[in-house]
């Protein structure tokens, strides 16, 4: 696939089609994947692995990350699987997905995962060990108050988005380039700064998509272009490549579009595709393609779907990390 080419959304398992894109092409990739796969996954007993002789340029193993050689990694990973077997099923999926997307990143990228409260701490601590602490830019809350409210506890409204740079001292961040928002306090700056707005924050109130406002397509979990805008202002110059492959409604496209930039979606799904072919009806340019066979279709699938495989890929990146 050329960088200089179309724009595509392709209606494909993700897995399958990551590897046919070219390596450090995208200066965003934005991932909203589903919670709750639903898939039934191969389990493995977790193992420790003893440590090999200590380097003395290697820092002192501890229940923290403090290093991410190979055998470390699997270790805080064991220690977290244990912990809640329902992770397991989540990360094995997840896992090789994100080992694509940090080869697909550009030197300057930044990976944007987007997650609900019940799994964001597990994926911090794993990501932290398969890309490194130094690489963790930021922790993004998105807080919004719509809908039912507990009376038992406090009311879960925010996700959390995750921010990963592939190199800490060359990615790219525009703060001047995302829209301003309004003071919560304008009486306590000049007028001129009132008028001007603040950059936002870590913590981003947003409305969700109305049910009933023009950037509804019915896709069950549909994100505001509010949200995705700011994250490619921010992360992207007019012309880069922008990668969702849990595309759902294409707002991430829809988004890039619109500020300039190239986008590539993948989403296995029909009715994903169908909202997104009347949602991309009007917009030049963009090429709806079928993609490869997904793993389902291959012998290799238990290998590249179980936590053993995962892991493997995931070791096998850590160790390319450490060389670097």
């Amino acid at each position: 696939m050329a960088a200089d080419g179309p724009n595509r959304i392709i209606h494909a398992d993700n897995l399958a089609v990551l590897p046919t894109l070219p390596e450090g092409g995208f200066t965003l990739i934005y991932l909203d994947p589903p919670f709750n796969t639903g898939r039934a996954q191969a389990r493995q007993a977790t193992r420790h692995v003893r440590q090999s002789a200590k380097d003395d340029s290697e820092p002192e193993a501890s229940g923290t990350i403090t290093g991410f050689a190979g055998r470390r990694y699997e270790r805080i990973r064991g220690d977290l699987l244990r912990y809640d077997d329902r992770f397991d099923d989540y990360w094995a999926f997840l896992e090789p997905r994100l080992v694509e997307a940090w080869r697909l990143l550009a030197d300057d990228g930044t990976l944007y995962l987007h997650l609900d409260y019940r799994e964001a701490h597990y994926a911090k601590v794993l990501l932290d060990a398969l890309f490194g602490r130094e690489c963790f830019l930021n922790e993004l809350i998105w807080a919004y108050d719509y809908g039912a409210k507990s009376k038992r506890r406090w009311p879960t409204k925010h996700d959390t988005i995750l921010v990963y740079v592939k190199n800490p001292d060359a990615y790219w961040f525009d703060s001047t380039a995302v829209d301003r928002e309004p003071y919560m306090a304008p009486g306590l700056v000049t007028p001129e700064k009132a008028e001007l707005g603040k950059l936002p924050t870590d913590v981003w109130w947003h409305t969700i998509v109305s049910p009933t406002g023009r950037e509804k397509t019915g896709y069950p979990t549909q994100k505001p272009e509010g949200i995705l805008r700011r994250i490619v202002q921010a992360s992207t110059r007019e012309g880069d490549w922008v990668l969702d492959f849990f595309a759902g409604s294409g707002t991430t496209g829809a988004v890039a579009a619109t500020l300039g930039r190239r986008f590539v979606l993948v989403d296995e799904h029909p009715d994903a595709i169908a909202v997104m072919q009347a949602r991309f009806a009007e917009v030049a340019g963009v090429e709806f393609e079928t993609g490869p066979a997904g793993p389902a279709a291959s012998e290799g699938q238990a290998a590249q779907e179980s936590p053993a495989g995962g892991e493997a890929a995931a070791i096998a990146l850590s160790d390319r990390r450490r060389s670097r």
